[in-house]
């Protein structure tokens, strides 16, 4: 056995005798009686789980269920509640008690982690409130401000693979409820990482005396997010079809409904209530292949005229409309779709008495469509363009609204500073019944927004790797050997943020311009092991539009062959 090898096995040993998770503990321990008798897979094994920590990304900590420092489990987690605990008393004002809102969702050990994460906040004496139950993340986002925290945590991995959770941080005070970003997330990570250098968990101090929050908070959710699109003439007899995709968005999401005077969908009932192990489908993200086919089925069966699913924790909406020319007779709008229509409500709301307020904007991150900025040009309103994430996206100035192409929308910013598909639900909901009111439907708002702003298109190669170093490298040959053209179109501009500068916000993408006015970027996702390449397009009509994205998607296919 190496040197290397024989670390790697202590340090292993050390994880394993602080570890409170009796699973995780009996994982382990195979694994170390495994790689100590010279077995190259269990070798192999140790050096995955530790060769590096989980660090905060796009969404915070993410990943996998399992012991070892570059997983998701009860060592990593109370170690980065001591750790944020640390940070969030150094920078409280003298004399103040800092307050910290936790959450979580119906995830494999997301209690567990949400529990862990309060005794250990009240331990450090701070003021810890857990939610009262499983909720959606962006009631744990609307009670950071709602209560006036000064942080917040929920445990949750979104839409990842079932067996992934994650811990992602809100701060209050000027960051106003949104997630964390630089320089927050490097002095966290220090912190956690003193914590982490001590290798004893059970020396953290813990407490019971966390609160429990009021149900008043969930109540003051419900209502400012029914108070987000009020129902509108013309929604009596609305038919149409809710999925919660196995997730906790169903309990909250019906309620606001209810009070928002909308009329209650079909439920796709094999997906309404948690359940950690997203039985019926691969991956629990409305965006993957066959994620929605059962509210399809069901939409067709009952005659709907629209399908609506959020994702498992309901920060994200997925919208599905008729279309004869779809397999099947369904398609899920993109979410560059759905957020051109939410950004042109917000337009129209915000200009519909005169001229918007001073510094009124819309904002998207850096890979959502371009037809967003043509919007806000229309209508007279400032525009910003984000690096990915909320995190970034909620801090834009004047922001009316805001939204990423990976199905987030932030309809509501002065109550919630991070997507929110519940509120986009509702908004969305609004904007059906106002056409049906007219006897217009979703596509023919598509085409009124067309004729104001012209024809976008977008389209989206995703690679799913086992091994994130790929990732990597694709990232590096891209740089090393720019291309000169993507299927036959020249690139006439080609930008490195990574080289950002003057002030610009640095990150792993490449951003290409071509001679026709289309666009390629490429950048790892900061939530999967994915490669994800943005293609999208202008053009004089939808036809040329989606002809540019095609060839595109057959240029971008090819090059990525060559480099994998």
């Amino acid at each position: 056995m190496s040197a290397h090898e024989a670390a790697r096995l202590a340090q292993a040993r050390a994880w394993l005798r602080q570890d409170p998770d009796p699973e995780t503990r009996d994982e382990l321990a195979g694994i170390i009686t495994r790689a100590a008798s010279g077995h190259e897979a269990a070798v192999a094994e140790l050096e995955d789980r530790f060769r590096a920590r989980l660090e905060f990304g796009t969404a915070g900590l993410r990943g996998e269920i399992a012991a070892g420092s570059n997983r998701m489990n009860r060592v990593l987690v109370a170690q980065a509640a001591a750790g944020f605990a640390a940070y969030l008393t150094e920078r409280a004002a003298a004399g103040t008690t800092p307050t910290v809102v936790i959450g979580y969702d119906g995830r494999k050990n997301s209690r567990v982690f949400a529990k862990d994460s309060a005794e250990i906040f009240a331990g450090a004496g701070l003021n810890a409130v857990l939610l009262p139950r499983l909720l959606p993340t962006p009631v744990l986002a609307f009670a950071v401000r709602h209560l006036g925290a000064d942080a917040g945590v929920m445990v949750t991995a979104s839409h990842n693979p079932p067996n992934d959770n994650g811990y992602k941080v809100y701060l209050g005070g000027e960051n106003h409820g949104s997630q964390i970003v630089a320089p927050a997330d490097a002095e966290i990570a220090a912190h956690i990482e003193r914590v982490a250098e001590q290798a004893d968990v059970g020396a953290i101090p813990r407490s019971e005396s966390y609160r429990i929050a009021d149900e008043e908070v969930v109540d003051a959710y419900v209502s400012a997010t029914a108070a987000v699109a009020p129902a509108p003439v013309g929604t009596a007899g609305l038919r149409w079809v809710y999925t919660a995709m196995h997730g906790v968005g169903w309990e909250t999401a019906s309620r606001v409904l209810a009070e928002a005077g909308y009329p209650a969908p079909w439920t796709v009932s094999e997906q309404r209530d948690p359940d950690p192990t997203f039985r019926t489908v691969s991956f629990p993200n409305p965006e993957e292949p066959g994620a929605m086919d059962l509210s399809f089925a069901k939409a067709r069966a009952l005659g709907a005229e629209l399908v609506i699913a959020n994702d498992p924790d309901a920060d994200r909406l997925a919208v599905g409309i008729p279309d004869p020319s779809a397999e099947g007779g369904w398609r899920r709008l993109t979410g560059n779709e759905v957020g051109l229509l939410l950004g042109w409500r917000a337009a129209r709301a915000a200009t519909a008495d005169g001229p918007a307020a001073p510094g009124a904007s819309l904002a998207c991150s850096l890979v959502s469509s371009p037809a967003l900025a043509a919007v806000a040009a229309h209508y007279g309103l400032d525009f910003h363009e984000t690096l990915t994430g909320f995190k970034w996206i909620s801090r834009a100035p004047g922001m009316l609204f805001g939204y990423e192409e990976a199905l987030g929308y932030l309809v509501n910013p002065e109550t919630v500073r991070d997507k929110d598909g519940i509120s986009a639900a509702v908004a969305l909901l609004g904007l059906a019944a106002e056409a049906r009111g007219r006897d217009a439907t979703i596509a023919d708002l598509l085409d009124e927004v067309a004729a104001e702003i012209g024809f976008f298109a977008s389209g989206q190669v995703s690679i799913r790797v086992e091994d994130v170093a790929v990732i990597g490298r694709i990232m590096a040959a891209l740089r090393q050997d720019p291309p000169a053209a993507f299927g036959g179109v020249a690139i006439e501009a080609a930008e490195d943020l990574l080289a950002a500068g003057d002030g610009a916000q640095a990150g792993d993408v490449l951003r290409y311009r071509l001679a026709d006015g289309s666009r390629v970027i490429v950048r790892p996702s900061g939530t999967e092991p994915k490669l994800k390449v943005y293609l999208d397009a202008h053009a004089d009509s939808a036809e040329a539009a989606q002809a540019s994205i095609a060839a595109l998607d057959t240029a971008i296919h090819a090059l990525l062959d060559t480099l994998i």
